[in-house]
């Protein structure tokens, strides 16, 4: 059996168990997903699956994805104008963690409420990654308390001059009466469709 399968096959579909039920496929359930009648093929794959990189175990034995591991295919281009033809061949495999967070150490996630960011795409229920210990540039969107209150705004700076600004003409500009905190810059916006 060993030699009919491929190491990306098993990978497939270890990745597949794994994004349905949010858990590693127990040795019995990858037999049944592998499609083999003995706990020693399993542990075979798992070893190559190890070297590769793709599965981790942690300080008590189990195993894990690793950051990299499990992530979609991504399959071509496509233009946002006019359809154009699109071949479906593999091309590469994306894993989320790897392309939307570059600093996995110090980035984390937050929720958006309210509408004040609508004008730049960000709606209310989008998550935002936050990668924290950045110096802020003028026109990057932070996350920042002001005054005691926390806002996620553009940062912008004039001169000596420090405030936050909406995107939303509905809500004016924001100056600290006391202090402005920047509690990290936003690298990117993830936005889940209902379906």
């Amino acid at each position: 059996m060993r030699g009919n399968r491929t190491l990306k096959d098993v990978e497939r579909g270890i990745a597949g168990f794994y994004r349905d039920r949010r858990r590693m496929p127990t040795y019995s359930e990858a037999m049944v997903l592998l499609g083999v009648r003995s706990k020693s093929v399993v542990h075979f794959w798992v070893r190559k699956l190890l070297a590769a990189g793709v599965l981790e175990k942690d300080a008590r034995g189990f195993l894990h994805p690793s950051r990299r591991a499990f992530g979609l295919p991504m399959v071509g281009d496509v233009a946002a104008g006019f359809p154009s033809p699109a071949e479906e061949e593999l091309r590469d495999v994306i894993s989320f963690d790897e392309y939307l967070i570059t600093k996995p150490g110090t980035s984390f996630l937050l929720r958006v409420s309210g509408d004040s960011m609508i004008d730049e795409g960000i709606h209310p229920g989008d998550l935002v990654v936050i990668e924290k210990g950045r110096e802020p540039k003028s026109g990057d969107i932070v996350i920042a308390e002001v005054d005691g209150e926390w806002t996620l705004k553009f940062f912008r700076r004039k001169g000596k001059d420090v405030f936050l600004e909406a995107a939303n003409v509905k809500y004016p500009p924001i100056r600290a009466r006391l202090e402005l905190r920047v509690g990290g810059v936003v690298s990117a916006v993830i936005r889940k469709y209902p379906g």
